[in-house]
């Protein structure tokens, strides 16, 4: 199976245009594939600050969302809560694997591409290898593009072309980014 991988510095490096910027900031952001996590046991989502190249214990749930962000760090989570229960609840453990909840958030159609239809959440429970990380969970159930500096840009076509682009901001994200 093919690794992806992302690094916190390059996404760090493509969103810090905007931090550099202050002036900007409410004005202008970027639209790409936020990274959460919850550990087992937690019900809450926290931004990732690593790529998806690290092990994940069973009991966790992965979390993504095609977002915008005029800051370094994704600013809206997965609509989904992280309950493992209610994601894995049914799923059996199985001998030499884990279960891992996934949900997979395509977004709002408030800052999706333009012309392209936003797919609806998948939320399931994977059962994967002991060793695998969250590439691999995610590997399992959709297809992943990447760009050639490593940062993922799509799943299942989602965005078509594009790979974390800057755009204005939604008029809908203004007020909610001011008040921060």
């Amino acid at each position: 199976m093919k690794k992806i991988t992302i690094t916190a510095a390059l996404l760090a490096a493509l969103l810090s245009q905007t931090i550099l910027a202050p002036a900007q900031a409410a004005t202008k952001g970027w639209r790409y594939w936020g990274y959460y996590q919850a550990a087992a046991k937690s019900t809450t989502w926290k931004a990732a600050m690593t790529g998806p190249t690290v092990d994940i214990a069973d009991g966790s749930v992965e979390g993504w969302i095609f977002t915008f962000s005029s800051d370094d760090v994704p600013s809206i989570a997965p609509s989904v809560k992280p309950d493992f229960q209610s994601i894995c609840g049914k799923t059996k453990a199985q001998s030499g694997l884990k279960r891992i909840g996934l949900v997979i958030d395509f977004g709002s159609k408030a800052y999706a591409p333009k012309g392209e239809k936003v797919q609806k959440t998948i939320v399931r429970c994977v059962l994967t290898a002991q060793d695998s990380q969250g590439i691999d969970v995610l590997a399992q159930e959709v297809n992943v593009r990447q760009g050639s500096s490593g940062l993922i840009c799509g799943f299942n076509g989602y965005p078509a072309r594009e790979c974390g682009v800057e755009i204005e901001t939604p008029a809908s994200l203004i007020n909610k980014i001011n008040k921060k």
